[in-house]
C-alpha cells in the first residue's frame, strides 16, 4: 500500500471540497434540507475532510495556522457524535461559507509546497 503523504492528504481535501461543491451547486438551503442523498454525501465528505486534516503534519499546521485545522478535524465526528442531531443549517453554513473561505488557502498551500517542486523535477 502506498504511503499517505501530506501531498496526498491535501489533494484529498481539495477533492472532497470539489465534490461537495458539485453536490450543492444548484441547491439553496430549502432544497438541500429536502434532499437526503445530497445531505448524506455532503456529511460523508465533511468527515473525510476531517480525517485527512487530522493526518496533516503538525509542522504544516503550525506553518499555515490561518487554516482552522482543529475545526476541520472536528468534522470527522459528525456521524459518530450526534449524526441524528445534526443541524442542517450549521452544515449549510459550513459548506457555503467556511469551506469556500478555506478552499483557496488550502489550494495555495498545495501549490506552494508541491506544484513548484513538481515543475522543478520536470526540468
Amino acid at each position: 500500500m502506498k504511503e499517505r503523504t501530506p501531498k496526498i492528504y491535501l489533494e484529498d481535501i481539495i477533492t472532497f471540497i470539489k465534490r461537495i461543491e458539485s453536490y450543492i451547486q444548484d441547491l439553496n438551503f430549502e432544497n438541500f434540507k429536502k434532499t437526503q442523498l445530497v445531505i448524506d454525501a455532503v456529511i460523508r465528505n465533511l468527515e473525510l475532510i476531517g480525517e485527512a486534516s487530522k493526518n496533516i503534519s503538525s509542522e504544516i499546521k503550525k506553518k499555515f495556522s490561518n487554516i482552522p485545522w482543529s475545526e476541520m478535524i472536528g468534522l470527522r465526528n459528525l456521524a459518530t457524535h450526534g449524526y441524528f442531531k445534526i443541524d442542517l443549517k450549521i452544515i449549510w453554513d459550513i459548506i457555503t461559507k467556511d469551506i469556500p473561505e478555506n478552499k483557496q488557502s488550502i489550494q495555495n498551500i498545495y501549490n506552494g509546497m508541491f506544484k513548484e517542486s513538481e515543475e522543478n523535477n520536470k526540468g
